[in-house]
């Protein structure tokens, strides 16, 4: 039986004033400091463990939570925030928590980190990126394992796909790792990036990196296996002992907007099913109406 989740915003909670991803501008940054970093956090925090008391008594075990719960984070170490014994021990109880529940935390950061790039500095940037989200999944108490999934894309090709993958799999060996035994690489959505296949062989190979499988992606990606071999190539990635992730969205140009510039854009709602080929998987939902469009995916297809 497949299990279903939605990403980092919930819009119910939204309208009452719970948010998980408060920040502010970098002139604000620069004149306000740590103290209102550590005011901004820590109503992240708190409101993040509101959103999962919210999840469990609907019965949602799949919830991807945002990389933004710490304002400009690069720019400072967690423990410098004056709110930090505070914001600990709340991430703790979120952990805790969804522990219990049964719930399966996840993150998604940021395209810039490409690991892939030939630039020392954004190398350098990506690792100080993911360290921090490594750091707050132990600070949650989640496990060591791809089942806390900490997911990227390989980013650019540079012309060279090859070289590219190389350059990756090179710079893997510098996360620490706490980043390492989370990481998972995901297929991409235009044909001159990465399909399942090519990180299967580039990556996976050499480093036993599991892929999160797109279906929009696999679309919209290159093509060179069909549907059904794509999700079995990445679902042999994923150790049999932690459920295979999945992601799953609709086009909003082909199915809500014929006007929207890109085919890569996620819809609002769900229009067509996940195929999971027959087998039991989780898959986090990605589309702009967040829990609302995943309800309405459940009542439609579930």
């Amino acid at each position: 039986m497949n299990r279903f989740g939605y990403c980092c915003i919930n819009i119910e909670l939204d309208r009452e004033g719970v948010r998980t991803s408060r920040t502010m501008r970098k002139a604000t940054f620069e004149k306000r400091g740590l103290e209102y970093c550590s005011e901004l956090a820590l109503a992240n925090v708190q409101d993040l463990e509101k959103v999962i008391t919210w999840n469990n008594l609907r019965g949602h075990k799949i919830f991807r939570v945002t990389s933004n719960l710490f304002p400009w984070a690069s720019h400072y170490e967690l423990e410098r925030l004056p709110d930090f014994e505070k914001i600990a021990v709340i991430l703790a109880r979120c952990g805790e928590l969804a522990n219990s529940y049964g719930q399966r935390l996840s993150f998604h950061p940021g395209p810039f980190n490409c690991l892939a790039s030939p630039k020392e500095s954004v190398i350098e940037n990506a690792i100080k990126d993911l360290s921090i989200h490594g750091k707050i999944m132990d600070l949650m108490g989640m496990p060591n394992d791809h089942w806390a999934k900490i997911n990227i894309h390989v980013g650019a090709s540079y012309g060279d796909r090859e070289t590219a993958l190389e350059t990756w799999c090179k710079n893997f060996s510098k996360l620490p790792d706490n980043v390492k035994s989370r990481l998972t690489l995901e297929n991409d959505d235009r044909a001159n990036l990465y399909s399942t296949k090519m990180l299967y062989d580039g990556v996976y190979k050499r480093l036993g990196v599991p892929i999160v499988f797109d279906s929009h992606h696999f679309e919209l990606g290159p093509q060179d296996q069909s549907y059904s071999e794509a999700f079995f190539t990445a679902r042999s990635t994923w150790p049999s002992h932690i459920r295979q992730m999945c992601h799953h969205s609709n086009s909003r140009k082909k199915w809500e907007d014929e006007t929207c510039k890109s085919w890569a854009a996620h819809s609002d709602y769900y229009h067509t099913p996940f195929d999971s080929c027959g087998e039991s998987v989780d898959v986090a939902l990605e589309s702009k109406c967040k829990e609302l469009a995943m309800a309405d995916y459940i009542s439609q297809f579930v």
